[in-house]
């Protein structure tokens, strides 16, 4: 009996050892998985954390930005009054090209990159995270609804100008009825093909959002080999016994229009805006000076062309003083703002929370969407399909060069940020 005993006992102390044992490798196995797992905590580890120097390099950083966008889109706004700033002359086309490269560039390498960490980072859980491509999926939903608004935008605008110019031509009806009764007869203006109502020029021709396109019934046809930069020229009669004269000048095709300027520069600003708050909050969360140092310079360089590009549509927009100056304050003071705002909170912030790290992906996927396109289809598109840069084979090469050293330079600035 006793034997039994003893022997039951044993076999016991036998399985609680076991169990004490399994306990134990499983608690050895969840902090060794926790510290593989160490990325959570990424920035509260590092060897560089310095909150006193961070706490003034931001500061820098501040000024440093808010100056370089200041500059950037002043340039365009102040310019338009020089002969060599001129937003229609061929050295802002170039440097236009130049600050399209670069936001090109902003959108693929750094906001699609920074977008595809943050949503497959270890802190967050693997489903939904890991089995599906949010950040392709949600930079292109970005860029179609981008789109909608835009072709939505632009067809208000026009359609806007379009009435505001029926009842002008209705008050000039009017003023020419009266000066033949009077016999003072007023010869009308050439109709300004460039502020077409929605693009539809007169015999059907199609507009399409950033480009243009001719619809097959009104094919261009120059006789005698004529060259289409240069010169006028005039389609034979159609059936109805009337011609019309088209003028090439060698400005855009047919003419944007200011109402087309308007929805970019608002639809660009949007996503320029979007992503410099995202950028803001990372660098002011941040308290390593290892992090801001090259941040500095990279946003600088960043915020000075992105605002070119956006102080450049705004002047061709014509928008009023007050309005540009509005817009061009709103781009400047966003970042620092960020970067204040980030200050702020970096001692109860944790940017690799798993809300903050989707907050943050999502953000950045969306930006990358609206600025690829905004700059394939109204910047980069709109310019080098445009009648100036088919006409002016020089003004293609030297704008093909700084689109590439644009985005070229933009993209090496992520080995160091």
């Amino acid at each position: 009996m006793f034997l039994i005993e003893d022997l039951w006992a044993l076999l016991n102390l036998e399985r609680l050892v076991g169990k004490s044992h399994l306990h134990s490798e499983s608690i050895l196995q969840s902090i060794s998985e926790s510290m593989t797992n160490s990325s959570c905590g990424g920035t509260a580890l590092e060897m560089c954390r310095d909150e006193s120097v961070a706490f003034v390099l931001k500061f820098v950083a501040m000024a440093s930005i808010l100056l370089a966008g200041m500059a950037g889109i002043a340039v365009p706004l102040i310019g338009k009054h020089r002969l060599f700033l001129r937003t229609d002359g061929n050295l802002f086309v170039a440097a236009k090209a130049f600050a399209a490269g670069v936001i090109l560039a902003t959108g693929f390498v750094h906001m699609l990159s920074d977008s595809s960490e943050a949503l497959t980072d270890p802190c967050l859980p693997k489903h939904p995270w890991s089995k599906f491509p949010f950040t392709g999926f949600f930079a292109m939903m970005s860029a179609l609804l981008t789109l909608m608004v835009d072709f939505v935008g632009t067809q208000y605008y026009e359609r806007k100008q379009g009435l505001t110019r029926a009842s002008e031509e209705q008050v000039r009806v009017v003023s020419l009825e009266s000066g033949v009764e009077s016999g003072i007869v007023e010869v009308p203006e050439a109709k300004d093909l460039s502020r077409i109502v929605f693009g539809e020029e007169e015999s059907g021709g199609m507009h399409i959002v950033g480009m243009h396109a001719h619809a097959a019934h009104h094919r261009h046809s120059h006789p005698n080999g004529q060259d289409p930069c240069h010169g006028a020229y005039k389609e034979p009669s159609n059936s109805h016994g009337h011609s019309h004269t088209h003028s090439h000048a060698l400005g855009d095709d047919d003419g944007d229009g200011a109402s087309r300027h308007l929805v970019v520069s608002q639809v660009l600003e949007l996503g320029i805006v979007s992503h410099s708050v995202i950028i803001g909050l990372s660098l002011g969360v941040s308290q390593s000076p290892c992090t801001i140092r090259p941040l500095i310079a990279a946003l600088s360089f960043h915020q000075f062309f992105e605002g070119f590009a956006l102080g450049g549509c705004i002047s061709q927009a014509q928008f009023k003083s007050s309005s540009a100056t509005i817009m061009a304050c709103f781009f400047a003071l966003t970042t620092p703002v960020g970067i204040g705002i980030g200050t702020s909170i970096a001692s109860i912030y944790n940017p690799y929370s798993p809300g903050a790290l989707i907050t943050e992906g999502i953000l950045d996927a969306l930006s990358a969407g609206i600025l690829v396109y905004m700059a394939l289809v109204d910047l980069i598109a709109a310019d080098f399909l445009s009648k100036r840069m088919r006409c002016n084979f020089r003004l293609q090469i030297a704008s093909y060069c700084m689109l590439f050293l644009g985005a070229g330079s933009m993209s090496s600035l992520a080995l160091w940020a």
